[in-house]
């Protein structure tokens, strides 16, 4: 990850005006310091802000060489790595448009991801991600180029025309001058996209949501400023960078506060690489911290008598002053207690967890059960949760951490208007609302009204002190025939808190009461399984044994007790399979696609009212 050029430099005439240019900026001001770090085979290796910015110049000027032009798009189908950010940013820096393609999308959502954006050139991963495109390729009528970022394992890449390694493509980019980036990047237009985000598609084809360099600027100034980050701070690369969210603190926050953005070995060594780095930083999905909190729950319970009487007794104490710290207004007795639970059990679990050094701990892209914001409040993780959208540069609202008020997701941010509208739906206007849908006005005339609103789809409430509480999705409302309103994904949370419990699905739109399809966390009730000494072979006949049903049961009853008579779960039944993405049940950020849900086990569901 070294360069020996000089990294560009762009002209002085004022403020950086897009990504590019705060790349530039910070090779400018801090050339020598550490950018980037990637692990391989075992081994963590450093580019410096200066080899950040050449590299990205030596790709955009290949792509340039390549023939692509301003507006063109260039498409990414690639795990986290260096390479993603350099071909996002080398692309921006000639006023091309990136699009991110989820890691796991199959070969059909290529397709019609390449088609809709009328990509010009796909920077693929390696064989896997080349044979998704290869497979539909004589269907891409714009794709020109094929680069691939890891050639191991594939031949005849030189007897293709189409092919060439991203290697070829910064040798290419070497060539030229590399001012001639500097100076592109100077002339970008704010207001043209930068970049396209598709949507997650839970209701149809996703839309592709176009975002300006002026967009991405405003969030970069506002998240500065709200998450007070400095060079100092560092974090793990790891959801998906075609997501909002991972470009919000991979990209956009890293290059406006200079903050080191570490890549892993990916997949199954998250923790180990979480363990690693210790990121002061760190942004996680609830499923990520459900799994967190999963784990130490599964560990304490195969531990002896004596450390799950120590655990007990100072998660309890933790959650005790949690309250207070989330007030802001923990006292010499809550701090006493806390740096003696930080010596006979925080400091351990964090450890383990990869956060014995967050101060930032941020939750967002889905709402989270408040169980598991005490649990990690409890250990001295001060989890906040934040609000937004792909369509507002995920601007929107952030907690305050010494104001939290579990089940709200915070206050509007600095440049921020919120407004909930006569039927309940949240409605945001900023800097960070975003250009449109491609080829699609009428959703983007449906999504951002004539005053400048960004009409969210989600419902909501705002109290007196301006905190948002979102309530669920507007579609995914449930009306009982009794006619009452219930939000599922409420239920759903809370279902999932269950270490056992993967997905929930809660029903009872238009029926007398609610029922749930519920997934089983395979690893967590196999393991439970085995203890019990119960045998099984795949996970149709473990999801089918009834002391798993019974093990399921226990808690959904749980659950029930503190929920109202009409939002009880009166049946569930258990899934006989992994929901899976490429089966078209999961969208790629692992969102459940309802309706196929609904269409696929329909059995299911009818059986759970037939008798009702």
């Amino acid at each position: 990850m070294t360069a020996t050029a000089e990294a560009p430099t762009a002209p002085r005439t004022g403020e950086p005006r897009s990504l590019p240019g705060l790349l530039l900026h910070q090779a400018a001001e801090r050339p020598n310091a550490v950018a980037l770090r990637e692990k391989k085979l075992g081994r963590w290796r450093e580019c410096t802000w200066k080899d950040y910015a050449t590299r990205a110049a030596h790709v955009g000027l290949g792509l340039l060489e390549l023939g692509v032009e301003p507006g063109d798009r260039v498409a990414v189908h690639s795990e986290n790595r260096p390479e993603w950010m350099l071909a996002d940013l080398g692309a921006q820096g000639i006023g091309a448009v990136t699009v991110g393609v989820y890691p796991t999308s199959p070969a059909a959502e290529v397709e019609y991801l390449l088609t809709h954006s009328e990509s010009v050139v796909l920077i693929a991963e390696d064989e896997e991600q080349l044979d998704k495109a290869m497979a539909v390729k004589d269907k891409l009528t714009s794709l020109r180029w094929i680069v691939i970022i890891d050639p191991r394992g594939i031949r005849g890449i030189a007897d293709d025309p189409m092919l060439m390694t991203f290697d070829e493509l910064e040798a290419l980019g070497a060539t030229h001058d590399l001012a001639d980036w500097a100076r592109r990047v100077e002339r970008l237009e704010e207001q043209e996209a930068a970049i396209i985000v598709y949507t997650s598609g839970t209701t149809g084809p996703p839309k592709g949501a176009m975002i300006s360099h002026a967009n991405l600027m405003a969030a970069a100034d506002i998240f500065k400023r709200t998450f007070e980050v400095s060079p100092d701070d560092e974090i793990l690369s790891y959801l998906p960078l075609c997501h909002v969210a991972e470009r919000l603190t991979s990209g956009i926050d890293a290059l406006a506060s200079g903050y080191i953005v570490n890549f892993g070995e990916g997949g199954e060594t998250l923790m180990t690489d979480l363990q690693e780095i210790q990121p002061t930083f760190f942004l996680g999905v609830p499923r990520v911290w459900e799994k967190m909190l999963a784990g130490i729950q599964i560990r304490m319970g195969d531990a002896t008598r004596m450390k799950r009487a120590n655990y007990n007794f100072w998660l309890e104490r933790g959650k005790n002053i949690a309250r207070k710290r989330m007030a802001g207004k923990l006292g010499v007795g809550g701090r006493i207690t806390y740096a003696l639970g930080w010596l006979f059990l925080y400091r351990s679990i964090r450890k383990k967890l990869g956060l014995a050094r967050v101060r930032v701990a941020l939750s967002g892209a889905a709402p989270i059960a408040p169980q598991v914001l005490d649990f990690f409040w409890a250990l001295g993780v001060p989890v906040v949760e934040g609000y937004g959208q792909t369509e507002g540069t995920a601007i929107a609202t952030f907690t305050p951490p010494d104001d939290v008020r579990i089940g709200k997701v915070g206050k509007a941010l600095e440049g921020v208007e919120l407004r909930i509208a006569d039927d309940g739906e949240i409605l945001v206007r900023s800097k960070g609302v975003f250009v449109g849908y491609l080829k699609n006005d009428k959703a983007t005339k449906e999504t951002v009204d004539a005053e400048g609103w960004l009409h969210t789809g989600d419902v909501g409430e705002l109290d007196d002190d301006g905190f948002l509480t979102i309530t669920d999705r507007k579609k995914d409302i449930i009306i009982t025939a009794g006619g009452k309103n219930i939000s599922p994904s409420e239920i759903e949370n809370m279902l999932k808190v269950s270490p056992y419990i993967r997905e929930a699905i809660v029903i009872g739109d238009r029926r007398k009461f609610l029922s749930a399809l519920i997934g089983i966390e395979s690893d967590t009730v196999g393991n439970w399984a085995q203890r019990q000494g119960i045998g099984f072979t795949t996970y149709a006949d473990l999801s089918r044994k009834p002391e798993v049903h019974d093990l399921i049961e226990t808690f959904v009853n749980q659950v029930n007790a503190d929920l109202a008579q009409v939002e009880q779960v009166k049946k569930f039944v258990l899934l006989p399979k992994e929901l899976d993405h490429e089966e078209g049940e999961l969208t790629a950020t692992q969102k459940v696609k309802r309706s196929a849900i609904a269409k696929e086990f329909e059995p299911l569901i009818e059986g759970m009212y037939k008798s009702a």
